[in-house]
Formats: structure tokens, C-alpha cells, sequence
């Protein structure tokens, strides 16, 4: 099983467009994140979470040729703007064409399907993408293949909630500020946690630091990774130095295996 961290930046990546702060200026590859998104692979079976606005560059960075499936944890822009790109992997090996599987809560399906509306007419245009979407019940496991993923839900705001996903020994959770205790207690036994944690600083939508390190205190996986940081967190290595013994900070290209 294979964790591969394709972004882990925020809704304006990092660097920021005309910031001057020492993060931005920083020769660190580290300190460079696209939007937040990860590729999950377990045996054959290969899952992204999130198509974001940098999807395609992801995709070509980490040389990926076939795609199972996309996991989507809500609905805005820095986690479905990339889904066009989903036409490289229909039409790479046409004349067969290889139809994407997109999961999602109903918000986002709906969501989705408003966006991207030319893929879902009844007289399409040759070459638009070639999606099938699924409306999890965030509830319920489902399975891709063999692969049994289990959905977590979270508060984004008091507007929108996000789902994140427990895939085996690691679970992945973005855009929460809130979790309930059912929810969490989905994530006991996990070896693998990963969560978003913006800045040190309390957001009102996004876990800080502190708050990513309370819920990584009480589900005690043996590793834990931060992501969806923004500039605001500071240096990476100095910042992953003040962070407690096997909790780190993610950056992009970082894989973890199991």
C-alpha cells in the first residue's frame, strides 16, 4: 500500500502569487505546495482524492498513465478544478475509451455535474470527458475493486461539510474544522493519519496546528502527517521541528508505504 502526496498546499498554493514572506522565496523544495490532493495505491487498484486546479501537472510529475478512480472531499474549486483532465485518461488508450469513476457526497455530485455540464449532455461533443459519477453515502463503506474505503465526515464551516477516507491502515482527512466523536472513532487503528492543518493560528474553517495535533493525540496512529498548509505555517524545516515525535510535515512527492 502506497501514500503518494501529490499536493499539500492551500486554495492559493505556495508560493502565493506576490508574496515576499521567507516561505515564498524559499529555495526548499518543501516549501513549494500545489493544491492539496493524494494518489492511494493499493495493489492494482490506483485512487486519486481531489482534482484541483494542478491535477494535470500532478499527474504528469508522478508519471501516471491509468487512473482507477477519484475520490472527491467536497465541492470547491482547489479540490475539482482539475476534473477536464480526467480526458487524458479516457482516450489514452483509444480507440478504447476508459470511463472515470467520481465519488462524492451529493453536494459535490451536484455540484460537479453544474460545473462540468457539457459532460453529462444528451448530444455531447467529441472529446469531452467521460465521467461516471457515484453518490456515497457517507455512512456506508463502498468499494473500488477490492478496495474497501470507508467515508469520514467533518465540518468544513458551518456551510459545508467535507468527507475524507479511510482506505485500509491509512486515513486522509482535508478541510475539516470539526470532527464529531462517531466520526472519529473511524479512524482508531489507523497507522497512517493524515490531516489538514492550515496554520498555527485558529482559522474558522480549517484545523489549526493545535487542533490537528488533538486529533492526532486521541487516535494515536503511529504516524501522522500534516497537510493543506499554508504559507502562514512557516519554513518547513523549521517548522516540522517544533511538531511532537511522529508527527510530520507532508510536502509534495512525499510517498509513505505500508
Amino acid at each position: 500500500m502506497k501514500l503518494t502526496f501529490l499536493g499539500t498546499g492551500t486554495s492559493q498554493g505556495v508560493p502565493v502569487i506576490g508574496c515576499k514572506c521567507a516561505v515564498c522565496r524559499s529555495d526548499d523544495r518543501r516549501d513549494r505546495r500545489l493544491r492539496t490532493s493524494a494518489m492511494v495505491e493499493v495493489g492494482d487498484v490506483r485512487i486519486v482524492v481531489d482534482a484541483g486546479p494542478d491535477f494535470r501537472y500532478q499527474m504528469l510529475r508522478e508519471g501516471v498513465a491509468r487512473l482507477d478512480a477519484i475520490l472527491l472531499t467536497h465541492q470547491h474549486k482547489d479540490h475539482t478544478a482539475g476534473i477536464d483532465d480526467v480526458r487524458a485518461f479516457n482516450f489514452v488508450d483509444y480507440p478504447t475509451i476508459r470511463t472515470m469513476h467520481i465519488y462524492g457526497n451529493a453536494t459535490t455530485i451536484r455540484r460537479v455535474m453544474h460545473e462540468y455540464d457539457y459532460a453529462f449532455a444528451e448530444n455531447k461533443y467529441r472529446g469531452v470527458p467521460v465521467i461516471e459519477l457515484h453518490t456515497i453515502d457517507e455512512q456506508q463503506p463502498f468499494r473500488i475493486g477490492n478496495v474497501e474505503i470507508v467515508p469520514i465526515v467533518g465540518e468544513h464551516s458551518s456551510r459545508f461539510r467535507s468527507v475524507g477516507y479511510r482506505i485500509g491502515d491509512i486515513a486522509y482527512i482535508t478541510d475539516f474544522s470539526r470532527i464529531e466523536s462517531a466520526e472519529e472513532a473511524k479512524l482508531k487503528g489507523v497507522r497512517v493519519l493524515v490531516v489538514n492543518a492550515l496554520r498555527w493560528e485558529p482559522h474558522d474553517s480549517h484545523f489549526s496546528v493545535a487542533e490537528a495535533l488533538e486529533v492526532i493525540r486521541r487516535v494515536q496512529p503511529a504516524r501522522a502527517y500534516l497537510t493543506h498548509m499554508s504559507h502562514g505555517i512557516g519554513l518547513h524545516a523549521e517548522a516540522e521541528a517544533r511538531l511532537p515525535e511522529g508527527v510530520m510535515l507532508a510536502y509534495d512527492g512525499l510517498v509513505v508505504e505500508l
